[in-house]
């Protein structure tokens, strides 16, 4: 910090460049002299009145920013501090003048941010903006060499971060000189930093950083895949098409100048900043940060911050149902919640206890492929192909497109091994490739089949869907989510959907198994509620009644959990559950394979014998672990 500081504060005093007329904070407050002789000039502060509401025709993030100039409404909201849309404009602007002094020549302008959901995030984020430079949302979840490469892979040229993840950082050889370019929000030396650039404005501050213009092409986010197959690949995302993501939103959600996005999704993934902060920036809206997800502390956040929306990813939503039901639930503003993976029991279990409307949508992280809700959207779908989009299932091995799904009257699939593929879009996508990983990225974008021709072809997103006749897809999970049972594909998330009408579950994960001689074996987990067990007859009925439980869906093994594992990003950790497999220290439930070990007699859901389960003791862990030695598959247990 100390010669960040030095070197900083003598550019700033030498140059003039930032320091304003007006007396402020670091946060931004005062509107500067050159914020004053804008406004007095005809300076926008936004359509529709002061305080700009983001507007039509706004081409880059930065400009949303500058548009937030002038506006004395409250802003945001986090952990009992305040700060109007103006004051977020003026801190992003004594930020962003921080950071053209900070950056060394010739540097990629990449600034790896390793907070949690407090103030400084949003400042930064505007910040980077202004300047011309991108953020990298650091998962403060990972460690040691991990934690090192995901910096060091995004060329951060400056980190910021606070004093709770410092001792993380011991050690690491992040490329980063720390007493220079490392800046710890919570430090009393970082608000000494941020002094001598008091009551800069955006104006005089854009594109400070990379010492040119900003332009709906210059890069703003570089933000992590989720790894569950390899190392994370860092996603682009310009400033063009966040600004463009935003304003789609706001006119898609109906966002308002007095709504208030409460954002309890980590700002480090894709899912907070672009559905989340991106919309309210361009609509107007305030934000109310909450540090890290909490179900207990949810509603009462909600109240206090008088918050309309909110964003979720589908764990979060079982651990909101699976709070204890209290006469006060619709007692709140809550109007809409949008996100994914929440399931349509989930989304009509919130609907009926909270009286809110759960907007189930999907769009790429990496911007390839979105689809939208329309009003006559059934139930279970998520809606037709965004427009531009020319959206298919097919086959992910030959890219023929897949005949359409057949759904009974009740909404249940009935031709789920014909109709499930992989979503691709065959138009023009907005993907703009990973950091540094040019295999990554044209595999993405590869030719209509394996074989294709590299780059030329479709956006593949890595996830099954099925498409029924009236034209609405639906989701089916993630290709890594893929189950192959005596030589059948199955989909996880479509035995999920299953399991979730299952009463005493709270939550559902299902995920494949090795089988002991080929292919895979479901495996569930179910977290059930409080001071309850598998009851194996109750379970095994409800499986026996299920009409569209195909013959091999129902789960080999079934482990009970006080509460599924989940990411950082509160997604439900499927590679922790199936490296655990049967291997782990809750109960597990299963039922006995045949004499080759692959379930022989599998006669259909309606046949109780089939689904007869009983505890996996001991025992059989050790009779099972000696087949799959027979067979040299031990090792699979391991992936």
């Amino acid at each position: 910090m100390t010669a960040a500081k030095g070197k900083a504060k003598g550019k700033a005093k030498g140059e003039g460049k930032s320091k304003g007329t007006s007396k402020g904070t670091s946060a931004g407050k005062g509107d500067g002299a050159s914020g004053r002789r804008r406004r007095a000039e005809g300076g926008r502060g936004g359509p529709g009145g002061p305080g700009g509401r983001g507007g039509c025709g706004v081409g880059t993030v930065a400009d949303l920013v500058q548009g937030q100039w002038g506006d004395h409404r409250v802003g945001v909201q986090c952990g009992g501090r305040t700060l109007t849309h103006h004051e977020l404009a003026g801190g992003a602007a004594a930020r962003a003048a921080l950071l053209g002094d900070l950056l060394p020549r010739g540097a990629e302008p990449h600034i790896g941010v390793l907070l949690d959901n407090v103030l400084e995030y949003p400042l930064w984020l505007s910040a980077a903006a202004l300047a011309g430079a991108a953020v990298a949302g650091i998962n403060p979840t990972r460690r040691g060499p991990e934690l090192m490469r995901d910096v060091r892979h995004t060329d951060c040229a400056l980190l910021v971060t606070e004093r709770a993840y410092v001792p993380m950082l011991a050690g690491l050889d992040l490329g980063i000189p720390f007493s220079d370019r490392v800046l710890i929000v919570d430090d009393p030396a970082y608000e000494e930093l941020l002094h001598p650039y008091e009551g800069a404005s955006p104006m005089e501050t854009l594109a400070v950083a990379g010492r040119r213009g900003v332009e709906p092409g210059t890069r703003m986010l570089l933000y992590f895949t989720s790894g569950s197959t390899g190392a994370p690949k860092a996603a682009l995302c310009t400033q063009g098409r966040l600004a463009a993501a935003g304003r789609s939103l706001v006119g898609f959600l109906g966002v308002r100048p007095d709504d208030v996005h409460y954002l309890c999704m980590p700002m480090f993934h894709g899912n907070a900043v672009i559905a989340g902060w991106a919309p309210a920036l361009a609509g107007g809206a305030g934000i109310a940060l909450r540090r890290r997800f909490s179900a207990s502390a949810f509603l009462p956040d909600v109240r206090r911050h008088r918050a309309t929306y909110f964003t979720y990813v589908g764990r979060a939503v079982q651990y909101l149902l699976a709070t204890p039901p209290a006469p006060d639930d619709r007692d709140h503003p809550l109007r809409t919640g949008f996100g994914t993976e929440a399931g349509a029991v989930d989304i009509a279990r919130f609907a009926e206890r909270f009286g809110v409307r759960l907007i189930e949508g999907y769009g790429s992280s990496e911007g390839g492929a979105a689809i939208q809700r329309t009003p006559d959207t059934p139930p279970g779908a998520i809606g037709r192909p965004a427009p531009g989009d020319d959206l298919a299932v097919v086959d992910p091995e030959t890219g023929a497109e897949l005949p359409r799904a057949r759904l009974d009257a009740a909404g249940r699939l009935l031709n789920g091994e014909e109709a499930i593929g992989e979503l691709v879009n065959r138009g023009r996508s907005s993907f703009e490739g990973y950091w540094r990983n040019p295999e990554a990225t044209a595999d993405r974008i590869r030719g209509r089949s394996t074989g294709g021709r590299v780059g030329a072809g479709w956006y593949w997103t890595g996830d099954f869907f099925f498409r029924d006749t009236e034209g609405f897809f639906h989701f089916a999970g993630r290709t890594d989510d893929r189950l192959r049972v005596d030589s059948e594909n199955l989909a996880a998330a479509m035995i999920e959907n299953i399991l979730a009408r299952y009463a005493p579950a709270t939550g559902v994960a299902v995920y494949a198994v090795p089988d002991p001689v080929a292919g895979d074996q479901v495996m569930a987990a179910l977290s059930l509620r409080e001071g309850t067990g598998l009851d194996r007859e109750d379970f095994a009925a409800f499986l026996a009644a299920q009409p569209d439980l195909g013959t091999k869906m129902a789960p080999r093994f079934v482990r009970t959990v006080a509460a599924l594992p989940v990411t950082a990003t509160n997604k439900v950790h499927r590679v922790a559950l199936r490296r655990a497999g049967f291997r782990c220290p809750d109960p597990v439930w299963w039922r006995p394979m045949g004499r080759s070990a692959r379930g022989e007699g599998a006669t259909g859901p309606g046949d109780l014998g089939h689904l007869e389960y009983r505890r996996f003791t001991a025992e059989d862990r050790a009779a099972l672990l000696d087949v799959y030695r027979e067979h040299d598959r031990l090792a699979l247990l391991e992936r």
